[in-house]
């Protein structure tokens, strides 16, 4: 037939470069970084909400980094360089700009100072935690066995405790009485870390138990892998997705019950350091008088920094599922073209 060529040699070749296969896109670094890699996929109110709470927490962030350059004062200064004392109770002025404590201290410093106290704290707590908790549930959900029950058991009853009472009963017995700056701040960083050991060793063993079935671990099993490098590169890394969302939420866990801590008086004293909990504590007293600028800004810091962060951590949540992901965006698409359609009519 006409148009048919008479041998192979004759129909054309296709190149090589359209028969090999696209190399697979590099990811962009911001797309690595979690917080940032939701930031991207969010759309709409989940945006705003997570761009709020990333605001508020990157300025508690630096006011705490930045807490000796800000603060006029030191968190237990009761007097200028010149010798002036502030006063007791007093009111805002061109001195003290949010006022003073019953004890004379400086209310803008202590709050300045007091950022700093709180992130040490979130970073000391949540760091052990991450460490203990990560690896119980690794060994635990890996091995199982009577070992898998005996942590089960005890994260269970440890879980089943308040957790602001368990922290007072650790505080009480790590510090004994001692409410030094380093001593003080480790001592209520291992109490909440007691808490939140349980949290992480519950998710990473349900994760471990999930990932260990998969049939890469038993490949990896077979060819003679060491079981270290199993742990660490195979299961380790496809159990941890969900912690930074884990992190997010007990960092604000932790700023509560530091301030509880604090205002319980089992916290750290305001001549070692600045507390939001403990300054609260000492102005019960002070509104029923109607001084309302002691209670009113640590208060507000407190409120503000559980707020923002909690704000990151539920939106990291909700973009973690993917089914309210793509909900969120077939929802904004549609009111994209339903605003395109009403603008062309």
């Amino acid at each position: 037939m006409t148009g048919i060529p008479d041998s192979y040699d004759e129909m054309p070749t296709p190149q090589t470069a359209v028969l090999a296969a696209a190399p697979p896109r590099r990811k962009h670094w911001a797309e690595k970084v979690p917080v940032l890699a939701q930031l991207r996929q969010s759309v709409g109110l989940q945006r705003g909400m997570l761009v709020t709470g990333l605001a508020i927490t990157i300025l508690f962030i630096v006011i705490a980094l930045l807490a000796p350059l800000l603060a006029p004062f030191s968190w237990a200064q009761q007097q200028t360089v010149d010798g002036v004392s502030f006063g007791t109770q007093q009111a805002p002025n061109s001195m003290n700009v949010l006022g003073t404590t019953v004890s004379g201290f400086d209310v803008f410093s202590r709050v300045i100072w007091g950022a700093q106290t709180a992130l040490l704290v979130i970073i000391a707590a949540i760091a052990c935690s991450i460490f203990l908790g990560i690896a119980l549930g690794l060994v635990s959900g890996y091995f199982g066995g009577w070992l898998d029950r005996i942590l089960v058991v005890i994260a269970d009853a440890i879980y089943a405790f308040p957790s602001l009472l368990l922290a007072i009963v650790m505080s009480i017995v790590i510090s004994r009485g001692q409410s030094t700056l380093g001593g003080g701040i480790m001592a209520t960083a291992i109490a909440i870390t007691v808490v939140f050991v349980p949290q992480y060793f519950r998710v990473v063993r349900s994760e471990v138990v999930r990932v260990r079935a998969e049939p890469f671990v038993d490949s990896a099993k077979v060819i003679g892998v060491p079981t270290t490098r199993i742990l660490l590169r195979h299961v380790l890394r496809n159990s941890t997705r969900s912690l930074p969302v884990i992190i997010t939420l007990n960092a604000s866990e932790a700023l509560l019950t530091l301030a509880g801590l604090g205002f319980l008086g089992f916290g750290i004293e305001a001549t070692a350091a600045a507390e939001w909990g403990y300054d609260l504590n000492r102005a019960v007293q002070d509104v029923t008088s109607g001084i309302w600028w002691t209670s009113v800004f640590p208060g507000l810091a407190i409120v503000l920094v559980v707020l923002g962060v909690t704000l990151v951590g539920e939106s990291l949540n909700d973009l973690s599922d993917p089914r309210l992901r793509q909900r969120r965006r077939a929802g904004s698409k549609r009111r994209g073209r339903t605003t395109s359609a009403g603008g062309e009519s």
